[in-house]
């Protein structure tokens, strides 16, 4: 066996193990019972249909066996009468072939409810989502998890039954083509298992091509989502060459691919076409001989072509299908991949260290040293803090020194580092960055999230609008049920101040701020920060202006070379201003 040859049974072994990887949860989840009735119904379905197949062989070749003798027997009778069979044959197999595909359908959107639901549980626990999205070693989830899903669970059925129903086939229609010719049975048994290694050994390299066409084309639809989610960032850029330029390479890069898949797809379509076209001669070349020599009726020949393309479509599964077999295969590779990737989001690498944390009242930090998650760069080093409720806290220095790094360690989305963290429970603190989430969803969503369960009236939640000084926004956008494109509807200075306006619906007890009224005039701010106060809310903020000092005790100044100050607000506006 060559090395070529053994490295391609590697890959189908682990190929298997990966697609089992991924179907076997749902034929022994909560579901099974359903799923494998399903699919046995399917199987006895496929008996019926491959009864009618053989019965309708033996009905054609009663039919040409009549139409060859009638010139000496001037009998028409034998003809109508398995016309007539074969008609009424037709009005039983129609519905049990029309409700083997419904059912084969059926039991696929249900494998693909299960399983796409079971991606979107990982994808959204422990916040794969945002680790896959930061360490950006799988490429479009979104693609794997719309697309490939629905293409594995599809394929995977098709392919199932379609085994299933050829092993039916050969078994059927192999007594059928042994009573006609021994010989007939062996040239198409070595004329099939030739063309599938022929085939195997030509199309291989489609496999690795079509994985890559799935990327770019994702590649290419994502950049044109982005250029539609940045759309008059863009225009007040006047980007639209640069970005055009992009998105044609992007396209180019997919164009280039797809043009050496057409090409492996033509060096594979010069084999299978003349394979698939020889085939209908065959039966004949073999056949004719015996119908000379007298020993068989000329019926035989329609009933061994009948019988010959049912077993070679049966033996031919590789041949048929490769095309589509190397798409499942690139498909079957991305979700594997995807399913590692949701198993361990943050891809921890073996010996590193990570933040010791711990849950109390207070926010207090123990010489912590944070690092970037991919642990190539020190942020800050040997930092120690102490924060009681009440107290509040202003992060400050130049971009880059790790101000928002710190409240992303706070909110437990970076850990790597050594040290140790304590915080409340993540339910008691709220998160505002510079640039406001806005959910897609009506204004109640809006001012609700991430709790849109639960139940308040208008009244309070006009209260609170007016209390951000956004008391006609509801009539503006027309009541608090209408959902439109708010990140393009509403100003930044709006969504900063609808986004204090969920905080000061959830009441947290911490507040932490990432440049959250950046956009908004000194009045709007010292309205919203008076109110935080009110609620005795503790504010941790980072920002640039100096305003921000009145309603914090402490400054944290960090600077790019890891090194930090902790001091008092008034000790540090003392020293800006000397």
């Amino acid at each position: 066996m060559s090395v070529a040859t053994n490295r391609q049974n590697r890959f189908d072994r682990r190929l298997w193990r990966k697609f089992w990887a991924i179907a076997k949860p749902y034929w022994f989840s909560e579901r099974k019972w359903k799923a494998r009735g399903l699919l046995l119904l399917l199987l006895l379905l496929s008996f019926a249909v491959n009864a009618i197949n053989v019965s309708i062989s033996f009905i054609f070749r009663n039919i040409d066996t009549s139409l060859a003798r009638f010139p000496q027997t001037k009998d028409a009778s034998t003809f109508w009468q398995f016309i007539f069979i074969y008609i009424g044959l037709l009005a039983i197999g129609t519905p049990i072939v029309v409700m083997f595909a419904y059912l084969r359908d059926k039991l696929g959107l249900a494998w693909r409810e299960w399983l796409t639901n079971r991606f979107l549980n990982k994808y959204m626990q422990n916040r794969a989502y945002y680790q896959l999205n930061f360490n950006g070693n799988i490429d479009n989830p979104d693609q794997r998890i719309a697309e490939d899903v629905r293409a594995f669970t599809r394929t995977s059925l098709t392919f199932l039954l379609l085994i299933l129903t050829s092993v039916i086939t050969l078994i059927s229609f192999t007594a059928v083509l042994l009573s006609i010719s021994v010989s007939l049975s062996i040239s198409l048994l070595i004329y099939a298992i030739l063309g599938t290694i022929i085939t195997a050994w030509i199309g291989q390299r489609l496999i690795s091509i079509n994985f890559d066409q799935l990327k770019k084309e994702a590649d290419f639809r994502y950049g044109l989502i982005h250029v539609r989610d940045n759309a008059e960032s863009i225009a007040f850029y006047q980007g639209e060459a640069e970005e055009s330029i992009g998105l044609r390479q992007r396209f180019l890069a997919a164009i280039r691919n797809f043009d050496l898949l057409i090409s492996w797809q033509r060096n594979l379509g010069f084999f299978t076409t003349s394979y698939n076209y020889f085939v209908y001669a065959l039966p004949y070349l073999v056949v004719a001989p015996i119908y000379f020599a007298g020993n068989t009726e000329f019926g035989t020949f329609a009933q061994a072509a009948i019988a010959f393309r049912q077993i070679f479509n049966a033996l031919s599964i590789v041949v048929d299908q490769f095309e589509n077999l190397t798409a499942f295969a690139a498909g079957v590779e991305r979700l594997s991949s995807l399913t590692n990737a949701l198993e361990n989001p943050s891809q921890v690498q073996p010996g590193s260290t990570t933040i010791d944390v711990t849950e109390a009242a207070k926010l207090a930090m123990q010489r912590v040293t944070l690092l970037t998650p991919n642990h190539q760069r020190t942020l800050v080093e040997d930092l120690s803090l102490s924060l009681e409720p009440g107290e509040g806290l202003v992060l400050v220095g130049n971009s880059g020194s790790g101000k928002s790094s710190i409240l992303r360690a706070i909110a437990g989305l970076w850990n790597a580092g050594t040290g140790h963290l304590t915080r409340p429970q993540l339910q008691e603190m709220l998160f505002l960055p510079q640039r406001p989430y806005m959910v897609l969803g009506s204004l109640r969503s809006q001012l609700l999230y991430p709790h849109t369960d639960r139940q308040i009236d208008e009244e309070q939640l006009r209260q609170i609008l007016a209390q951000v000084n956004l008391t006609d926004l509801p009539e503006r956008v027309g009541g608090f049920d209408a959902q439109l494109d708010w990140a393009n509807v509403l100003s930044l200075g709006e969504q900063q101040r609808l986004a204090f306006a969920r905080l000061l619906l959830t009441q947290p007890a911490y507040a932490i701020l990432d440049e959250a009224t950046s956009a908004l005039d000194l009045a709007n701010e010292k309205r919203l920060y008076q109110q935080l106060k009110a609620m005795e809310t503790t504010t941790i903020s980072v920002g640039h202006r100096a305003s921000l000092l009145q309603y914090h005790k402490y400054v944290l100044n960090l600077a790019e070379d890891t090194r930090w100050q902790l001091m008092l607000a008034e000790e540090y506006q003392q020293t800006q201003q000397i």
